[in-house]
This record gives C-alpha cells, structure tokens and sequence, in this order.
C-alpha cells in the first residue's frame, strides 16, 4: 500500500462522480467509504500516516487474506485489485514434499521444472481463485463491480517463456550459486518456491463461469509500460533487480536471512546485465478485467 494506490482510488471516485454528474446529480451529497486490505503483518500505522490530507473520502484498513472473506454481506459496491492476484495463498504442499513426484528441488519456481510441478501450481491457482470469487460474490451488492489488474500471459503461451518465470529462474540459479560456494544449504534453496502464478486470459475466463456469480463486462490487455523497455542493459538489469528484491524479499529473509540479499541481488543484476536475451524472448500481459455482479 502507498502512493500508486491512493492514485487509483482518486482516479475511481473521480470516475464514480463524473458519472454521478453525467446524470444530472449533485455529486457533492456522495460520501465515500474506501476499505485498504492487506495480509495482517501489513504495517497499517504506516498506511494511516501516509493518507493523503486532502482525501475526499473515509478510510479504514481491513487485515486479512483477500482469498477468504473480509467484509459483512452484500457491503462493497466495487472492488479493485492490482497486481495482487497472481500471488498463491500458499506454495502447494507437493511442491516441498521430498516424497512427492512434484518435489521442486533445485529451483523457486514451477515454469521449468516438470509437469507435476507445474500442475500443482495451476491446481493452487484455481483453488485460490474459486475462493476468491466466492468470497467477492457474497460482499459485492447486486450490479456491483470488480476491477482487477493481473499480470499473466498470453493464451497458449508456455510458462517458461513468460518474462517474469524467467526472471525468477535466474534468480534460483543465484541462490544455487551461493549454495555452492556454502553462503545457503542446498536444501534449503530445494524449499524455497515462490508463490506466484501466471495465469492466462481462458484460465481466469473459466474461473469466472465456473463460480457463475458474475458477467464479465470487460477483458483486455493493457499497454505495457515497464523497465524492460529500457534500452540501457545496465540500467534496465538494475531495476529489474530493484523490483524483484521489493518483491521477493520478505520471503527470502524468512527462508535464509537477511544476511545474503546484498549478495544475492548483487549477483543477481549482473547475471541480468549478461543475459538480455531474458528480455527479448519473454512474453507477458497485463491484463484488465472487469466483472459485474449478477442479480442472482
């Protein structure tokens, strides 16, 4: 939670009153609820001392994992979520089972390892998307909206040739790196995983029409605008590490400490200096996907 998201709220209730407006209603006798969710560890102090001062709207933060319920019946009128859903609930219990034929070892991610693996994350993907879906359908008010922003990829695109499964696999060779010089145990690097999963447009279309709670009123892919249009290897190496490290280093210091990340991410952006190709070959989307609430 921070600036690009207090950006979007302004951008959504300038749309609601311009439309408010657009009918012939006064919409200064609006009033605003905004609810900010995220998962309890979440330094909500912080989200609170950080509200903007002009703010037209009330503001309260709502603790929990938006894949179960967080809100009373019937309550929400639009939901928005970016960048938020291509995250797991949890790694898939297969995946770190020594014992199971979808034992991850040697890699943190599931785009190049074997076909149990990579089943196993499209079987938590949509496990967590079921849940995701029921939970809204029950909070969000009949003709109520859902505007979500998801990173994926293309339909029929492999996921080892998605950008963000191939930044990943670099940096589990990083980490396979410094276990062999002994900065990390190897199996500790064999249970890591990072829970993230790229979904595409007809995976989150059968999502969807299997809950049967919404009509989806818009899907389509958003211009990408990112640090891998940047044409200065270096730079663009370097901002991609920035990204990952913002993203991935909670979990990593749970895992091996924060002791090895200068080290890591070090290493890391040179190996991205050295492999632009990274870029050039990898495919991905955002996507926008906008969802209605039926009336039954």
């Amino acid at each position: 939670l921070g600036p690009h998201t207090f950006l979007s709220v302004e951008n959504i209730l300038e749309a609601v009153e311009f439309k408010y407006q657009g009918q012939g209603f006064n919409s200064q006798i609006l009033e605003f609820q905004v609810f900010f969710n995220d998962h309890t560890s979440n330094d909500f102090n912080m989200l609170f001392k950080s509200l903007p001062q002009s703010r037209q709207y009330y503001a309260a933060g709502v603790p929990g994992s938006f894949c179960g319920r967080i809100f009373a019946n019937a309550s929400i009128h639009l939901v928005h979520s970016s960048y938020a859903l291509h995250w797991l609930s949890r790694v898939p219990k297969e995946i770190v089972d020594i014992d199971s034929p979808a034992w991850n070892n040697g890699r943190i991610d599931y785009s190049n390892s074997t076909e149990e693996v990579v089943r196993a994350y499209e079987a938590q993907y949509a496990e967590d998307m079921e849940c995701f879906l029921h939970a809204r359908a029950q909070e969000i008010v009949h003709g109520g909206l859902m505007v979500l922003i998801i990173p994926g990829r293309p339909n029929g695109t492999p996921h080892s040739l998605t950008v963000s499964n191939a930044v990943h696999q670099l940096l589990g060779s990083c980490l396979m790196d410094l276990a062999r010089k002994g900065v990390v145990r190897e199996e500790k690097v064999d249970s890591f995983n990072i829970p993230i999963y790229n979904t595409s447009p007809q995976e989150l279309e059968a999502a969807v029409e299997k809950n049967g709670c919404f009509s989806t009123e818009k899907m389509e892919n958003l211009p990408r605008i990112s640090a891998l249009d940047i044409d200065n290897v270096t730079r663009r190496a370097q901002l991609i590490a920035y990204h990952i490290r913002a993203t991935t280093e909670g979990l990593i210091k749970q895992q091996f400490g924060d002791e090895i990340l200068d080290e890591l991410f070090g290493l890391y952006s040179k190996k991205l200096e050295q492999q632009p190709s990274i870029f050039e070959s990898g495919k991905a989307i955002n996507f926008l996907l906008v969802l209605k609430r039926n009336a039954n």
